[in-house]
């Protein structure tokens, strides 16, 4: 399929909102005004075929209407009234329909709403676009890398990919490491490109496909605009940086010879039996398989796009709330690393004096008592609550999806959801996130 000439306005999206969580988890012990944040950001059949859905999503398995969730059995005592309450859509949450699930203490919940915009019921087994929730996963692959001698995290990206970073603009070695913890210093996707697409085209621009080389040659070597330089001397603070992971992701396509979607497949999906998750095809627009979440955009005119149909980048998948939660927990309880390698998830980056760098800017970084100074590991995001917990996790976006996932290192707790917007792309935290927050950390 050809390509736009400009990129898509959702590849940068997850920069601005991955860190609400932080905010939202902060403030949990705040009286119950202060609205929490969870996000910023196989089997099973077909979809639709590729094209524009207007107005008329796919019909899902059964008939309840929106206003009623369709819950699965729930176990223990959490507090599934606050958890049904939570995920049920509002008039000003810009959302068609939730699925989530949550494990606490042993017990489990797993509910969704339904399609605002159709009426129709959408399963609490539905898939979904999961966006940045594939960082991790890149970063599993090259910490494997790493176990297995392939890679050292301390080497630089020049060293492993001559020529890839302009000389005459990034003279200072950028290691594996930085890019994964977001400490490169690298500039942004499409960094100073001015061009902002209207509603129809963000619309029409879903089935455009993106290789790692796209990204790194129109954020480098950009044709009608300045190139870019570094934003700041690499592993001197921590800026989250999606552009980062574009070159991890040509790191591990290069280093292996095998393209992303085989590495993640071998080395994730098929050993924690993540059959419901799937990789993009290369330059093949798919669609979210059945059962999936409805999201949709908005055209200039207020028609409402089911979008699950889309291309995107290598790393794009979908997947399904059990799958994410078999993830996490296969990513901290060892079964996908070893213990030197898991431990890199949950180190924050350090300066020379040993004390954890400084955040860039205030967009990130902003709650508990190291406010300010670097909360990303590798791979993920972590953030202190009051009492001294530490929740781990990472959000995600893509064009009609928000989701994530989050736990708390021992895997007492865990929570992943994902929302189908009916809203253009957004930087702010979903409120349907915010009241799951409040749901799940309240008691």
């Amino acid at each position: 399929m050809k390509r736009s000439s400009t990129p898509p306005k959702y590849l940068p999206l997850a920069t601005a909102s991955c860190l609400a969580v932080a905010v939202a988890l902060a403030s949990l012990v705040t009286p119950a005004a202060a609205a929490p944040a969870f996000a910023a950001a196989g089997a099973g059949g077909g979809g639709p075929a590729p094209g524009v859905v207007r107005g008329a999503p796919a019909p899902a398995p059964d008939p309840a209407p929106a206003s009623a969730p369709a819950l699965a059995p729930d176990v223990g005592g959490l507090d599934r009234d606050a958890l049904r309450a939570a995920i049920a859509v509002r008039p000003g949450d810009g959302a068609a329909g939730v699925v989530a699930e949550v494990h606490k203490g042993g017990e489990s919940w797993r509910g969704a709403s339904g399609d605002a915009v159709t009426g129709r019921a959408v399963s609490p087994r539905a898939h979904f676009r999961i966006g940045s929730i594939s960082k991790p996963m890149e970063a599993v692959i090259l910490l494997q890398l790493a176990a297995e001698g392939r890679v050292d995290l301390d080497r630089s990206v020049q060293d492993y990919l001559p020529g890839l970073l302009p000389e005459d603009r990034f003279q200072e070695p950028v290691t594996v490491r930085q890019l994964l913890d977001h400490t490169s210093g690298l500039p942004q996707d499409f960094e100073g490109d001015p061009a902002v697409p209207s509603p129809d085209e963000e619309v029409d621009r879903r089935f455009d496909h993106l290789t790692f080389d796209e990204v790194i040659q129109g954020t480098l070597r950009p044709e009608g605009r300045p190139a870019p330089g570094p934003r700041f001397s690499p592993g001197t603070r921590q800026e989250y940086n999606s552009f980062g992971y574009r070159v991890a992701g040509k790191l591990i396509e290069e280093i292996t010879g095998h393209p992303f979607r085989a590495e993640v497949t071998a080395r994730i999906l098929k050993p924690l039996k993540m059959r419901e998750t799937r990789a993009a095809v290369p330059d093949r627009s798919t669609p979210v398989p059945r059962p999936y979440l409805p999201g949709y955009l908005p055209r200039a005119d207020g028609e409402l796009v089911d979008v699950n149909v889309q291309g995107g980048l290598p790393t794009s998948m979908t997947s399904t709330t059990a799958d994410l939660d078999r993830f996490v927990r296969g990513l901290f309880d060892g079964s996908l690393l070893g213990p030197a390698e898991t431990a890199e998830l949950f180190a924050i980056p350090k300066g020379v004096d040993g004390k954890p760098l400084p955040y860039a800017d205030a967009s990130h970084c902003t709650t508990g008592p190291a406010k300010g100074t670097a909360c990303f590991s590798v791979g993920l995001m972590s953030s202190p609550m009051p009492d001294g917990t530490v929740v781990w996790g990472k959000t995600g976006s893509d064009p009609g999806y928000r989701s994530g996932v989050f736990a708390s290192r021992d895997l007492g707790v865990r929570a992943v959801y994902a929302v189908g917007t009916t809203a253009p792309p957004a930087s702010g935290p979903p409120p349907v996130a915010e009241r799951l927050a409040l749901a799940v950390f309240a008691r």
